[in-house]
């Protein structure tokens, strides 16, 4: 993969790992109730994956975004993203077990897949969002920030796997040893 010195067998901890983070980021961004976006002064109203709330006299008025079309495809989207990844997640460890019976190649476009479909719902969100229900000021929060963040670990992992493919002899270990002086 680079040529400054990385044990290519390393791999077969860390992507795994990598694609386990990826779906702990894409939960945390679906499970969170906290909100994707909360107004400036992050008093009045906050809005999730699935609910928006408003304040009103200090009195929290919570409705179901599920009403919304738009926000029905978002859900769907990162959940099917999610399911997806787990397989992805299990092929990566059935690849890097035995990389000459799994191709990591079907786990690059696995993951490639997910990260489009999580970009699309990801996208879809805000621009939603400020026609339908933006009054002031706001900013996406943390959550919003993990599901962006699962998104480009599964991108950043899908290209990392198709390099991979080169180098299954060195993470196997049945590469041939090259020596520097040859007689």
């Amino acid at each position: 993969m680079f040529r400054c010195g990385i044990d290519y067998r390393r791999c077969k901890c860390i992507m795994p790992l990598l694609v386990l983070f990826a779906i702990i980021f894409d939960i945390i961004a679906i499970a969170a109730q906290s909100g994707w976006v909360e107004d400036e002064n992050q008093e009045s109203h906050y809005a999730s994956m699935w609910q928006e709330c408003r304040s009103r006299n200090k009195k929290w008025e919570c409705k179901s975004l599920m009403d919304y079309g738009w926000a029905q495809g978002v859900a769907a989207l990162m959940i099917i993203g999610l399911l997806i990844l787990i397989v992805a997640f299990i092929i990566s460890i059935v690849a890097m077990c035995n990389p000459g019976n799994c191709s990591f190649q079907s786990v690059a476009i696995v993951l490639f897949i997910v990260a489009i479909i999580q970009i699309i719902a990801l996208i879809i969100y805000p621009v939603n969002f400020n026609e339908n229900i933006f009054e002031g000021q706001y900013n996406y929060t943390w959550a919003y920030g993990f599901g962006w963040g699962a998104t480009i670990i599964c991108l950043g992992c899908s290209f990392i796997f198709c390099c991979l493919t080169r180098y299954i002899d060195y993470i196997d270990g049945s590469e041939k040893i090259k020596y520097i002086y040859e007689k």
